[in-house]
């Protein structure tokens, strides 16, 4: 993964009469990455995602996009920006062609009918390229919107709540959307969401905010390593398993049998031992399953 910053946000604070939404934000995010951007409702994440598209300013602290600040920097950067803010705006009458046409004219790109139409291949709308707005469902405007943000190719795509009120069929088809983008296009993602279960399968750094500040930042798998998961094992002696995990040196807290089987909490890092040890003398592991994710380490936190 690059270490060269696309987004470098330090000491950003901004007020709103008695409110501080932000307060010494910082946040840093890498070329390449998919960045989960995370908070509890209020906790300034819209305000932050508005300030990165210049819809707002802050009060103090720095914004540096692609190494360019603004307001000097602002036509180069947005250029290179494709963003999903909320729900997506189209003028229904127009077919999605024509809206992305306009969109493109409008913007100073250069319109050109195979990148539009490979875009909306790209989110699953060729075949109802021509077809008024007005008649598509919920999930076909918003794999329109996404659509808007990246038919003129920019490096860096946000995408604010992407799958908000969709099914799971268009969660599936957003979430895939999102990797291809990363993997095969090397567009660098910032993904607010609340579907923590989302966000834990595709980004691979995330931060989450609370009150305007920075709780944690850092590579999603190794947070959640550091997080004690509550984990349930089925092996065919409940009372010999727990006597042998009590003895084997392994940091387990809460160590009981249950109605499910035995319940403890480790590291993420430590169950493979767990499973080791208990193989080693001689017992059948039936399974092992992990109980708490990203959800949890969020609440434990927020």
């Amino acid at each position: 993964m690059s270490t060269e910053p696309v987004i470098s946000v330090k000491g950003l604070t901004k007020q709103f009469k008695d409110v501080r939404a932000l307060d010494g934000l910082d946040m840093t995010v890498y070329a390449g990455d998919v960045y989960g951007f995370l908070g509890p409702n209020g906790s300034g994440k819209s305000t932050t995602i508005r300030i990165l598209l210049s819809l707002a300013s802050a009060n103090s602290g720095s914004v540096e996009l692609f190494g360019e600040s603004y307001p000097s920097g602002r036509y180069n950067i947005l250029r290179r920006i494709g963003a999903l803010v909320e729900k997506p705006d189209f003028y229904e009458y127009i077919d999605a062609y024509k809206q992305l046409e306009l969109l493109l004219r409008y913007s100073g790109h250069d319109v050109k009918r195979n990148r539009i139409m490979e875009v909306l291949d790209l989110v699953g709308l060729k075949d109802r390229a021509f077809s008024k707005i007005r008649t598509y469902s919920k999930g076909m405007k918003q794999r329109l919107g996404i659509a808007q943000a990246i038919v003129h190719d920019p490096d860096l795509i946000i995408l604010d709540e992407p799958v908000s009120g969709l099914d799971p069929a268009g969660i599936r088809d957003i979430r895939n959307l999102v990797i291809h983008l990363n993997k095969d296009f090397k567009k660098t993602i910032v993904l607010s969401s609340h579907l923590l279960y989302e966000v834990e399968i595709i980004a691979n750094r995330m931060i989450i905010i609370n009150k305007g500040k920075a709780v944690v930042e850092g590579n999603v798998k190794d947070l959640l390593n550091s997080f004690e998961v509550r984990t349930v094992i089925k092996t065919n002696d409940d009372d010999m398993s727990i006597n042998i995990l009590k003895e084997s040196g392994i940091n387990l807290t809460g160590l009981v049998s249950g109605a499910d089987g035995i319940v403890f909490h480790c590291k993420r890092e430590s169950i493979p031992f767990v499973n080791q040890c208990l193989v080693a003398k001689g017992l059948m592991v039936e399974s092992i399953h992990q109980v708490q994710s990203l959800e949890d380490y969020f609440m434990n936190l927020t």
